[in-house]
C-alpha cells in the first residue's frame, strides 16, 4: 500500500475511532508525560531520561521486525492519544509519514531522534568495478558490462533484460544461467536461478516491478514503504550516535515538560556516561581480537565497521528482504571460506533462510546476536534492557572474533 492509500485509509479509521473516545487526554497515575516510540532503544533512552515522570512505550510487539512493522488502528488511536511519538527518522519506518498525515489535528508531537546524525551509506560498503554495481556489504562482484542491484537479481545491458520466475528462454542470443556459472559470447548475458530471457527488447521484471532502461535500478519486493534507499538506519547499535539520539529525546522531554529539565539533564549525563563506558569496551575488544570479520545474516551493522573496525559480512541487505542473487550468494560463501569463518551470527527476531544455506555450505556454527530493534518475550521475563543485550552482544562478537 502506498503512502497515499495508507494516509487516507489511516485518516478514515482514526477519525471513527477518535469520535467514540473522550476527548479528555487519558492521564497516568501522575500526570507524567505519556510517550510511544518504534524501537527498542528509543523506549529505553527515553525510560531512563524521563524516569518517573514519563510512561513510554513501544508500539513495534516483542519479537517483531521493525523493517516490516504496520501499526493497527489501535495502535495508532493510541499514538494520536499520547503527549509524543518517537521515531528514527531515518528511513526504517515505513509507516510514520502517513502517521503524521492522518494525526495533523491531534495533540501528539512527532519527534525525530535521529535528527543531525551522519548516517552511514550504502555506498561505503560497496565496491565497484568499471561498470558494475555491487550489491550492499561488497557480496557481488561482476563484469564490465553488468550491474549487480541489491534484491533485483538482474543483469540488463543495452539490448535485454533480464526477467525472474521461471519464464521461458526465448530469443536467438543464449543466455547462461549463474546457477551453472557459463560464460557466452558478446550478447549473452548471465541470468539467475533459471529466469526468463525474452527477446532483444524485453524488460526484466521482479514481483511486478518494472524495469526501464540501462540506468534503471530494481527495487526491493513490494517494500516501497520500506525502502531505506542508501542510508544504514541501524544507528542504535553505535553507542556514541546513540549518545545524540537520547539527546535528542531529552531536548524533546525538556521542551513537553520543562519544569522536569534538570531531572531529564541529569538522567541523561548518567547515561551518556554508560554509552560512553559501552564504546570503550568495544575499542577493548577489536583491539584484543584476532580478525576484524563477522559473518552476519543482516547488514545491520555497518556503524560498527565505521566507528571500531568490525567488517561485516552480511548475507542480506539493510533489509532482511533484500535477499543475495545466486551469484552474490556464492561469493558470500567464497569471501567467509577465504576468512576461514568459523561462525555466523543470527537474530532474535528474523529467521534467515539463506543464512542457513551459507551456515551449512562453510561449516560454520551459529551463534546468536541481537540487533535491539525489538525484545523478545524471553528478554522481557529475563528483564534484560539495551546495555545489558549490549554486553552480551560484546561476548558473541569476541567468540567469533577470536
Amino acid at each position: 500500500m502506498n503512502l497515499k492509500k495508507s494516509s487516507i485509509l489511516l485518516t478514515m479509521i482514526i477519525a471513527i475511532l477518535l469520535t467514540g473516545c473522550s476527548k479528555e487526554q487519558t492521564a497516568t497515575s501522575d500526570d507524567s508525560l505519556l510517550i510511544y516510540t518504534t524501537i527498542y532503544p528509543l523506549e529505553f533512552f527515553t525510560e531512563q531520561i524521563g524516569g518517573d515522570y514519563v510512561s513510554v512505550s513501544s508500539v513495534i510487539p516483542p519479537g517483531a521486525d521493525a523493517h516490516t512493522y504496520e501499526p493497527t488502528a489501535k495502535t495508532m488511536t493510541e499514538i494520536a492519544e499520547a503527549d509524543g511519538f518517537i521515531y528514527t527518522g531515518i528511513g526504517l519506518e515505513g509507516f510514520v509519514d502517513a502517521a503524521k498525515d492522518s494525526l495533523t489535528k491531534e495533540k501528539v508531537r512527532f519527534i525525530t531522534a535521529g535528527e543531525g546524525l551522519e548516517f552511514h551509506s550504502e555506498e561505503s560498503q560497496t565496491h565497484d568495478n568499471e561498470e558494475s554495481h555491487a550489491t550492499e556489504d561488497t557480496h557481488s562482484h561482476d563484469d564490465e558490462e553488468s550491474h549487480a542491484t541489491e534484491d533485483a537479481h538482474s543483469h540488463d545491458d543495452e539490448e535485454s533484460h533480464a526477467t525472474e520466475d521461471n519464464h521461458a528462454h526465448d530469443d536467438e542470443e543464449s543466455h547462461a544461467t549463474e546457477d551453472t556459472h557459463s560464460h557466452d559470447d558478446e550478447e549473452s548475458h548471465a541470468t539467475e536461478d533459471a529466469h526468463s530471457h525474452d527477446d532483444e527488447e524485453s524488460h526484466a521484471t521482479e514481483d511486478n516491478h518494472a524495469h526501464d532502461d540501462e540506468e534503471s535500478h530494481a527495487t526491493e519486493d513490494n517494500h516501497d514503504d520500506h525502502n531505506h534507499g542508501d542510508e544504514d538506519p541501524h544507528v542504535w547499535i553505535d553507542p556514541i550516535l546513540s549518545i545524540t539520539l537520547a539527546e535528542n529525546i531529552k531536548n524533546a522531554l525538556t521542551e513537553l515538560s520543562p519544569e522536569n529539565k534538570d531531572v531529564f539533564e541529569q538522567n541523561f549525563l548518567d547515561l551518556k556516561h554508560e554509552l560512553e563506558d559501552l564504546d570503550s569496551e568495544f575499542h577493548k575488544l577489536v583491539d584484543e581480537a584476532a580478525h576484524p570479520e563477522i559473518l552476519v545474516s543482516h547488514a545491520a551493522y555497518g556503524y560498527w565497521e565505521k566507528r571500531y573496525g568490525i567488517e561485516q559480512i552480511s548475507v542480506t541487505g539493510l533489509s532482511p528482504t533484500q535477499e543475495p542473487s545466486q551469484k552474490q550468494l556464492q561469493t558470500i560463501i567464497e569471501t567467509a571460506k577465504e576468512h576461514e569463518i568459523k561462525y555466523i551470527l543470527f537474530e532474535q527476531n528474523i529467521t534467515g533462510k539463506v543464512a542457513e544455506v551459507v551456515k551449512n555450505e562453510i561449516g560454520a556454527e551459529a551463534l546468536m546476536i541481537h540487533n535491539l530493534e525489538s525484545l523478545t518475550e524471553e528478554d522481557i521475563k529475563n528483564k534484560e534492557d539495551y546495555l545489558s543485550i549490549m554486553h552480551k552482544n560484546i561476548e558473541t562478537l569476541r567468540k567469533a572474533m577470536n
